[in-house]
């Protein structure tokens, strides 16, 4: 068995180093790392986006001086050639983002529209044993004999009692799935009857609607969502490491 890293007086042998991280709960982000460097293997840089990412990298991480990058190296027991590859590897992740879903994002904004549109709602919730000060506040707000933000101030159960009863911009993937279908429903100014959500009984009023637009930064996040839900499946692919947690060192010795 060969000695691969020493910290102390406690040699570490090649072995035991995967049995270590497990223990350590480390082997999880190491599996994943290695299958995004699997995944950007073949996705190249040019010398000007090399030297612009490793130019970033330095002044992010304030080695820009030899003497201070030198220092990084040592202390992260890296190289220069891998500290070069590191500098690209956020470019290069973005790069195999935008070639995998890039020409699909269209298509899966569509798909994922009815929950990326926005709105704001105004909100009043009684405990469900209250249906008829709910039935009461409703033909209230109807009859114009109060406003719903004072209604809301004086009943609503919820910290939206706080806020005159007003909520949002949230987007429709937030609220209660009942909550939300009144809403897609409804149209500004319109309040829906008591309803019954999960443990209240709701006053609802659609006050805006805002559609969700693809825009650069809903691009950048449906690209991110792309490419999570790739890496939570190829770690579900991998299944479980295969070696014998019996033989795992101890984490301290």
């Amino acid at each position: 068995m060969s000695v691969v890293l020493k910290i102390g007086d406690r040699s570490i042998e090649a072995e035991a180093l995967l049995p270590l991280m497990a223990g350590y709960q480390m082997l999880p982000q190491f599996v994943q790392e290695l299958l995004i460097d699997q995944a950007i293997q073949a996705i190249d840089c040019t010398e000007a986006e090399i030297a612009e990412a490793r130019q970033q990298f330095y002044s992010q991480n304030q080695i820009e001086e030899a003497e201070a990058r030198q220092s990084w190296l040592t202390y992260y027991g890296m190289t220069q050639e891998q500290l070069d590859v590191l500098a690209t590897r956020e470019m290069r992740i973005e790069k195999f983002k935008q070639a995998t879903w890039g020409a699909k994002l269209e298509s899966y904004f569509l798909s994922r529209k009815d929950k990326l549109d926005k709105v704001i709602y105004s909100l009043i919730r009684v405990q469900e044993q209250d249906i008829g000060i709910a039935q009461e506040l409703y033909f209230r707000v109807l009859e114009g004999e109060q406003s719903f933000g004072e209604l809301a101030r004086t009943y609503s159960k919820g910290p939206e009692a706080n806020t005159d009863g007003l909520i949002g911009p949230v987007e429709l993937s937030v609220p209660h799935p009942t909550l939300a279908q009144l809403l897609m429903l409804s149209q500004p100014g319109q309040i829906s009857p008591p309803t019954r959500v999960g443990e209240w009984i709701v006053l609802v009023r659609l006050e805006k609607f805002i559609p969700a637009q693809l825009d650069q930064p809903m691009r950048r996040r449906l690209l991110n969502e792309c490419f999570n839900n790739w890496l939570k499946e190829q770690l579900e692919q991998v299944g479980s490491l295969s070696f014998n947690p019996s033989t795992a060192a101890p984490l301290a010795s």
